[in-house]
């Protein structure tokens, strides 16, 4: 797949989406895989960055198909574990940006900050652009520490019946409910209001 396909389906280009195109490439190439039809490859992703837009088109891992599972540590690392083998790779995001000059720098901050200005917002996207270059050109040892995977497979995704919460009436997934006091199932938003209450 090209990188073009997974900017039409992001959105955008960005540093993070071709960290995720990278990750990908990376682990199509070494555990010679095609892409997950069904649940044959489980990604465990440890951020909700713009990095798994490019992992879920890459590798077919998705979260309707439930083998893309979300841990939300905030750190850059990606677990693949084919199901049937147990073959894992885990992969670490060790890429080192090159250091930016003031004027960058400092227009990262403003941007941080929430300045939108168009002088802003034009160093920012040059500073993107130069980082996601950097990022499709590097070889994979300048990007990855690479490992196996240091969690068990999780289980395949589950079909589970639907009932209706007591107080709002949404459709909610049975195990995701909560029974109250009263002995009626709610979600749990509507649940963790009672409690508040």
């Amino acid at each position: 797949m090209e990188f073009a396909e997974v900017v039409k389906f992001h959105g955008h280009v960005c540093p993070g989406l071709a960290m995720g195109f990278r990750v990908a490439e990376l682990v199509v190439a070494e555990m010679k895989l095609q892409r997950s039809d069904d649940e044959e490859l489980v990604a465990i992703v440890e951020n909700n960055s713009c990095a798994v837009d490019a992992i879920q088109m890459v590798t077919g891992c998705t979260f309707g198909k439930g083998n893309l599972i979300f841990r939300d540590y905030g750190k850059q690392v990606y677990t693949f574990i084919k199901r049937g083998t147990g073959e894992s790779m885990r992969v670490a995001v060790s890429w080192q940006p090159p250091n930016e000059d003031e004027k960058t720098t400092s227009g990262w901050q403003d941007y941080m900050a929430g300045n939108r200005d168009p002088e802003v917002v034009e160093i920012v996207k040059k500073g993107k652009a130069r980082k996601t270059k950097k990022i499709l050109a590097a070889s994979f040892d300048d990007l990855f520490e690479v490992g196996a995977a240091q969690e068990s497979l999780p289980a395949k995704a589950q079909v589970y019946p639907t009932v209706r919460c007591a107080d709002c009436g949404e459709r909610t997934m049975a195990p995701k409910t909560l029974t109250g006091e009263d002995e009626k199932k709610r979600c749990i938003p509507c649940q963790e209001k009672r409690k508040d209450n």
